[in-house]
């Protein structure tokens, strides 16, 4: 059976929601309960797959049905479908630089699972770091101290050669790849976490009555733009379905998903991973 990856890059704010209260935040984000990372749960990344596909494929149409329900399943049967989709992972995280334009940032453990899904997904290819920083440190291809949010960072070697050849395959914007190398940096997994659980945007939204006065005030957490995530696809059955969908990205590379639909939230670009026989480079 078939798997890929896919890259989301975050076209808007995205608030894949979780519903709860936690402090002063109405409204957080998904989070691992592990490591404390924003994500996109699969059944609602699924979802949105679903009504992206509906979108394309009248399914007044039969044969067009028949597509959605052999990608998704036939909800009134209570058909699983023939793609397996799982969470989107956080793999790239923009965070402001007090110094110059953000940085979109990573750290080894990070990179450690995304080498661990590339191989599940049929591509062993070399994406970590041999190194983690320590407290305080970046590896990236520019010198000197930088200021991300309050905290400051000095320099601490080079990037691997192959990992920005290989995040960039995520990423669908030619111009926005070519930012990469200069705008990418390795921290550990400690500074990572906590630009994860305390760099991320809160919104202040607000709901007013008839005579314009505030009705119900909350704040919402989110994803900034330019985010970088992943999930994987794969195959349960052989007549999955994949292929359609597959051609259906080549058309129309954008995808919305989370909360706040109406207010122009949540579409990210889409980008196939391509396999290093593909790119003709293996590392």
């Amino acid at each position: 059976m078939r798997s890929m990856i896919i890259g989301l890059l975050a076209e808007t704010f995205i608030h894949p929601g979780v519903g709860s209260n936690e402090g002063a935040i109405d409204l957080p984000v998904a989070r691992e309960a592990a490591t404390d990372h924003p994500y996109l749960p699969g059944s609602s990344l699924k979802g949105a797959l679903r009504d992206y596909s509906r979108a394309f494929w009248n399914d007044e149409n039969k044969e067009n049905k028949k597509k959605i329900d052999r990608c998704f399943g036939d909800e009134q049967q209570e058909n699983a479908g023939g793609i397996l989709v799982s969470d989107a992972r956080l793999l790239l995280l923009p965070v402001r630089c007090l110094t110059g334009n953000y940085k979109w940032l990573t750290c080894p453990l990070i990179l450690e699972r995304l080498g661990r899904d590339l191989k599940r997904a049929g591509h062993p290819v070399t994406v970590a770091p041999t190194t983690s920083p320590p407290d305080g440190k970046y590896l990236g291809n520019n010198d000197g101290t930088l200021f991300l949010e309050e905290r400051t960072f000095d320099h601490d070697g080079e990037l691997p050669d192959h990992l920005t050849t290989q995040l960039a395959k995520f990423i669908h914007h030619d111009q926005t790849r070519k930012r990469l190398n200069k705008q990418l940096l390795v921290v550990n997994d400690a500074d990572f976490s906590w630009f994860a659980r305390y760099a991320l945007s809160v919104q202040a939204r607000n709901q007013l009555d008839e005579n314009k006065q505030s009705k119900n005030l909350w704040y919402e957490e989110s994803l900034p733009p330019d985010t970088l995530m992943y999930s994987l696809l794969g195959e349960r059955v052989s007549d999955s379905g994949m292929d359609d969908l597959m051609s259906l990205f080549e058309k129309k590379p954008y995808l919305q998903t989370g909360g706040n639909e109406t207010v122009g939230m949540g579409w990210f670009a889409l980008q196939p991973w391509q396999n290093s026989e593909d790119s003709g480079d293996e590392h």
